[in-house]
């Protein structure tokens, strides 16, 4: 969910309450019926603020979890290609070392 979509959720719930709130509040209730309302109203608020904050971090978790994953996997990858590279470094290396030597032998008889 983008930012502003989630701007406007969190406008939208707090409206929602608050309009809630005021309806209560006006209402012809006694006074002890409309404090169990705005509770019960209160408390189905939290809970749904709380779910919704749970279901968030479960999916930033999972997505730092793959991130860790696909970051381990690249290292991985790049020390097993520099060990090949580092291989064909030398074998060139040894490679020329012998021609070298094999010239100094013709220029040395």
């Amino acid at each position: 969910m983008s930012n502003n979509n989630g701007n406007v959720l969190v406008a939208l719930l707090a409206g929602v309450a608050i309009g809630a709130g005021i309806g209560i509040l006006f209402a012809p209730d006694k006074g002890s019926k409309t404090r169990e309302k705005i509770k019960d109203g209160y408390d189905d608020v939290k809970d749904n603020l709380l779910h919704k904050l749970q279901k968030a971090s479960k999916g930033i978790k999972d997505k730092f979890s793959h991130a860790k994953y696909d970051l381990e996997e690249t290292y991985e990858d790049l020390v097993s290609n520099m060990n090949h590279k580092s291989e064909d470094v030398i074998s060139f290396l040894e490679t020329k070392l012998a021609d070298l030597k094999e010239q100094n032998a013709k220029l040395q008889n």
